[in-house]
């Protein structure tokens, strides 16, 4: 079969396995963007993601073939969560917890990643040999944007996502390293920003410093998921009562108000319980709780200490006195980092009970920075 069949044959296999885009270009990022993602390691816009610059990490984000050796082409992917935006009067609702829409059905992991085995033990089925391919979901040092435009799956927009001109930016993103070179497509030119700003006008946390670059120290996303720690005090009033992730630079954006396909793919249809819930529903959870209800959902990624952390931040925001009961209980949870943020969410609230609690509280915490976030919250 030759290289230009044989690429037919992959999309044609792509789509068969539920995939909605595919392309193919080279094992090998353009010098502008392995340049740009040098540029952001050195500034420390990953945060505590420090494992993306190491310089072992960095090599192999920066050529392909250093995780694949022989790795001649990428075969990118696509495939859209979108289904449907939020019902305005959930996401305006200040006591329900929002949850980023990528987060609303399955893990997109356990999704993708066996169609990509299957597309690559496909591959190696119809060429008749062992094909060498590394597979990522996600999962593994590659410029996955870059990749996806240069395999004609879109444009990079100002928020940083890729956009598809026909598909909008709801995008799951997969891909596969071949030792086989495979013709290139092109890349796809029908999209552009223009001079829209929309998405780093609605940030709620500043997070892009100018178009193109992502401080994810500032971004609801990093914040709410793969920060693990105490959530900067500068910034908790700007997550709102997003309580994993984040859609707004996605849900402003007029290529995906006008492009996005709601997809019929079962496994990503939403579950109600994890679209907008009450916050003091989700701020009971014990840890059986908390793994039963989200249970085979990228929410598990957080922890609980980490998605309470979070609704503590979005109880404070609310700011109602309804809130005071739970947030009291969470005063003596077993984990520091939802007592610390418990204490900052009753002094937002504040009023004689949670302030008795919070005074209750500062004698017996162990913790120095709970006490020190119990002090600044009993401070007028």
């Amino acid at each position: 079969m030759s290289p230009d069949a044989l690429a037919e044959a992959i999309k044609d296999r792509a789509l068969a396995l539920g995939f909605d885009l595919v392309g193919i270009c080279r094992a090998a990022p353009t010098p502008r963007d392995a340049e740009a993602f040098r540029i952001w390691t050195e500034a420390e816009m990953q945060g505590t993601m420090g494992y993306m610059a190491r310089p072992d990490r960095l090599a192999k984000t920066l050529d392909p073939a250093l995780n694949l050796p022989g790795a001649r082409s990428i075969v990118a992917l696509g495939k859209s969560y979108f289904t449907g935006d939020l019902a305005p009067e959930l996401l305006g609702d200040p006591a329900r917890g929002i949850f980023a829409s990528y987060a609303w059905g399955q893990d997109y992991h356990a999704l993708l990643t066996p169609r990509l085995q299957a597309l690559r033990d496909w591959i190696a089925a119809t060429l008749g040999r062992e094909v060498a391919a590394r597979v990522y979901v996600d999962t593994g040092p590659l410029l996955e944007r870059d990749a996806a435009g240069r395999a004609g799956l879109g444009f990079v927009g100002r928020n940083t996502m890729l956009i598809h001109p026909r598909w909008g930016a709801w995008l799951f993103l997969g891909e596969i390293l071949l030792d086989l070179e495979l013709p290139e497509d092109a890349v796809d030119t029908r999209g552009t920003c223009g001079r829209c700003t929309r998405c780093l006008d609605a940030c709620p946390t500043d997070a892009f410093p100018e178009a193109y670059v992502l401080d994810a120290r500032r971004c609801i996303s990093y914040l709410t998921i793969e920060q693990k720690g105490v959530i900067p005090v500068e910034l908790r009033a700007g997550l709102g009562n997003r309580v994993f992730g984040c859609d707004v630079c996605n849900e402003v954006c007029p290529w995906n108000k006008r492009f996005a396909r709601a997809t019929d793919e079962p496994a990503l249809q939403p579950d109600p319980s994890r679209v907008a819930p009450p916050l003091l529903e989700l701020i009971g959870l014990d840890e059986p709780g908390f793994r039963a209800r989200f249970r085979g959902s990228p929410v598990l990624r957080a922890k609980r200490r980490g998605l309470l952390r979070n609704v503590c931040v979005a109880l404070g925001n609310w700011g109602a006195p309804d809130a005071t009961p739970a947030l009291v209980g969470a005063l003596a949870d077993p984990e520091p980092l939802i007592r610390g943020h418990a204490a900052w969410a009753l002094g937002r609230i504040g009023g004689r009970p949670a302030r008795a609690a919070l005074a209750r509280a500062r004698a017996g915490e162990p913790e120095g920075w709970v006490r020190a976030e119990i002090q600044a919250a009993l401070e007028p």
